[in-house]
């Protein structure tokens, strides 16, 4: 009967760690790649929460910040796949404590929001970005686009980059999402 009870207490202790590893995961969703005459646009939406710890951190003052990466590769079967253009927007999450509203920045240009739910809605939707200009795809070629949303922690204040070496509260990133397409020659639309 102990013995039982002690793998039943184990059992529940594993899903509760579980369930914490898994709310701290990014999933992508609508990830998609369309070339246009002169561009390739990426597009995507990336949902997730914050840990408790990085919530905390945040409502006291620590702003976090994000980047979006993009790499375009060109698949080779004799040789490492060539990274034929690779980009980042870095995006800022901040509290501020008197309007008490967040906000969501990327440079100059930012919005605010009520709820932390709203404002990681907007940091996790990406529409329209330029990744790589029509010149440098060639056409009828072979390429696999690939996008991913992850917490910078080199940007954390120090004290904080130390905490997030040692705890994998501070760990936020989602997998790469591969897209693999054909460039098409009269820089038409990209199923």
């Amino acid at each position: 009967m102990l013995r039982r009870s002690l793998l039943l207490l184990t059992f529940v202790a594993i899903v509760v760690i579980s369930g914490d590893l898994i709310a701290t995961v990014i999933k992508a969703n609508n990830v998609s790649v369309e070339q246009s005459e002169n561009a390739l646009v990426v597009e995507g939406d990336f949902r997730f929460e914050l840990s408790p710890r990085l919530e905390e951190a945040l409502n006291h003052g620590v702003p976090l910040y994000f980047t979006v990466e993009f790499e375009l590769l060109r698949p080779r079967w004799y040789w490492f796949d060539e990274k034929v253009a690779s980009e980042t927007r870095t995006l800022r999450l901040a509290y501020h404590t008197l309007s008490r509203q967040y906000r969501v920045s990327r440079g100059a240009l930012y919005q605010n929001f009520p709820t932390l739910e709203e404002a990681l809605r907007t940091l996790g939707t990406v529409r329209g970005w330029i990744v790589v200009e029509g010149d440098r795809l060639s056409p009828e070629e072979g390429y696999v686009a690939m996008l991913r949303l992850r917490l910078d922690t080199a940007q954390l204040p120090k004290p904080f980059q130390v905490s997030a070496l040692t705890s994998s509260e501070w760990v936020l990133a989602s997998d790469w999402v591969r897209v693999p397409f054909r460039s098409k020659a009269s820089g038409s639309a990209i199923p």
